[in-house]
């Protein structure tokens, strides 16, 4: 032993080079298909794209493709919504996709949580990797819900991830979707566990899936949201952080607190993009002398789909076709969330006249949740369904006093519309500007499903005063006094009864631990389903806008909006 042992001391191991190559997918939003069953057309990126280009990189780099899922994967196309809900039987189809394209690792996001504990916790008990979620914690126990990190070895170097969703799930979703568990901080999350990894488990590198973005907000003055940077920069270990949420592309290098460099990559949304990251690793033994990380962005339009994909997977896509091509009804005409910006509009009143006949509501509230959607005149189909109403929300029915109703509409106008000091100012609240082929389109400030228009009153906006003085309500819709005393059954959808985009709390004073004493009552099922059901029942649906508010004065509102729908939309 002693001769052995000196042998070995005289001869050293050999330095060795190894190249590694990670994938990121994120925010998928059920975008497996080449084909949008909401649109009836060819999509755009896609996991079958996706596909294409795993197939290229493991040809190069084998088993030292480490492939990573970075959440909201559930929820967006029918397929997803299919397979969460219709069919809750067979394989979950989500699951033996990832499965068959041989991913490492997943993370939650909350897409995923949004479509309950059933849903998600059968999905990730399909899939053959881990699910990560090191901040997502079971209540009763203190401990984690998900696997909080995975370690992957390849020729000889360890690779930690650790996965963390944004915590501010209680924000938006309603807490039966999730009952019994909590989401920690991220930033304190990723102390705890760095320093538990690299105690346990010594990696050569450590890389961060967050479904979280990058520009931080503070959520109901208590979670932050969108924090990737702040703990890449904030929490020293990590080499990458891929991050998803926001739908924005990044690619960037930050420095940490110790001036380490940390690349940061994001792949937007729906498969367009995946994020590449090359790493060159020398180890000598189990010793590491020198890592070299660097990353890009690919857009998955230049790969044809996976032929092996589509073939593996054809039938469940008939079988979503066949669900999502079966006729429910017929709109009299066309209708489109355009004219929602600008007044009444039938595409969002139907959504107000839907609440209003399920809950027995007095008043409704309702936003147009897809910026740019458009329903064709002449036979509706489920597809449909999905432009019309695009998240799984549930409806509520509310207890709100009338100064709550019309303090939750200041601010959603406050978030929606400038105020105008002369007929040439803009209408609407416009942010930073976007190519679309040769046009400079504008886009809205902030998120057009916070946009909530009201039903069930008649009340004017006068684009001319500050946030805080727009609304004036002047009766309910038949005719009856409104008042700011009394109190109203109120019909929301449950994102906004949960506190989302703040217009409860921030803007009409309710503190957002007492929102749940003012729900009279919730619909089992999404809007979706009723809203399916309603057309199913009227046979022939004459979607018309019920006028029931305007902006104000009229010879300074219509000149701007006509400026303005062209600013956004780009067609005259």
């Amino acid at each position: 032993m002693l001769a052995m042992s000196t042998l070995c001391a005289c001869r050293p191991p050999q330095e060795r080079e190894v190249k590694l190559k990670i994938v990121q997918t994120s925010d998928l939003h059920g975008n497996y298909y080449p084909y949008d069953f909401i649109r009836r057309t060819d999509a755009k990126g896609s996991l079958s794209r996706v596909a294409s280009y795993v197939k290229e990189q493991r040809n190069v780099y084998g088993d030292n493709l480490i492939l990573l899922e970075n959440g909201d994967i559930l929820q967006g196309q029918p397929t997803a919504y299919y397979y969460n809900f219709i069919d809750t039987l067979a394989p979950h189809l989500t699951a033996d996709m990832l499965n068959y394209l041989e991913f490492d690792a997943g993370n939650m996001g909350n897409h995923d949580i949004e479509t309950g504990r059933s849903v998600f916790d059968r999905w990730s008990s399909q899939c053959q990797f881990p699910v990560l979620g090191a901040n997502i914690i079971e209540v009763e126990s203190d401990e984690t819900h998900c696997p909080p990190y995975v370690v992957l070895e390849r020729d000889g170097v360890k690779v930690a991830v650790l996965g963390m969703i944004t915590p501010a799930i209680p924000v938006w979703l309603s807490e039966n979707l999730w009952k019994g568990l909590r989401f920690d901080d991220m930033e304190e999350t990723a102390r705890k566990w760095v320093g538990i990894i690299r105690e346990r488990e010594n990696p050569d590198l450590l890389v961060g899936l967050f479904h979280a973005g990058k520009n931080p907000q503070l959520m109901a003055d208590k979670y932050w949201d969108n924090a990737s940077l702040e703990v890449a920069r904030k929490v020293p270990g990590f080499d990458v952080v891929l991050i998803g949420h926001d739908h924005t592309r990044a690619c960037m290098k930050v420095a940490n607190v110790e001036g380490d460099s940390v690349l940061v990559l994001n792949p937007a949304s729906n498969g367009l993009l995946v994020s590449d990251v090359e790493i060159t690793v020398r180890k000598q033994g189990d010793h590491l002398l020198e890592k070299h990380v660097d990353g890009k962005l690919v857009e998955t339009d230049a790969y044809a789909p996976d032929a092996d994909f589509l073939a593996r997977f054809a039938e469940e896509q008939e079988t979503v076709r066949s669900f999502v091509s079966k006729p429910i009804g017929t709109f009299s005409q066309t209708i489109s969330t355009r004219p929602a910006y600008f007044g009444s509009s039938a595409f969002v009143d139907l959504i107000h006249t839907l609440q209003l006949e399920i809950s027995g509501a007095e008043i409704s509230l309702a936003a147009p949740l897809s910026f740019d959607a458009e329903i064709r005149q002449g036979e509706i189909f489920v597809s449909d369904m999905f432009n019309l109403y695009k998240y799984e929300n549930m409806l509520y029915t509310m207890s709100l006093t009338g100064q709550e109703v019309h303090d939750a509409l200041e601010m959603s106008y406050a978030l929606w519309t400038n105020q105008m000091t002369s007929p040439a100012d803009h209408l609407l609240l416009l942010g930073q500007t976007t190519k679309k082929g040769g046009d400079e389109l504008a886009r809205f400030r902030n998120p057009s499903y916070n946009f909530d228009s009201a039903a069930g009153i008649i009340y004017e906006v006068d684009v001319r005063k500050p946030a805080g003085q727009k609304v004036n309500i002047i009766s309910m819709a038949d005719g009856t006094p409104f008042s700011l005393d009394k109190t109203y059954r109120v019909a929301v959808n449950s994102y906004r009864g949960n506190g989302g985009g703040e217009l409860l709390t921030k803007g009409a004073g309710i503190p957002r631990e007492k929102l749940t004493e003012r729900i009279l009552s919730s619909t089992d099922k999404d809007l979706r389903f009723y809203l399916m059901q309603y057309i199913e029942q009227m046979k022939e649906v004459h979607p018309k806008p019920l006028n029931q508010w305007k902006f104000i004065p009229t010879s300074w509102y219509s000149a701007a909006a006509k400026r303005d729908s062209l600013l956004i939309f780009g067609e005259k």
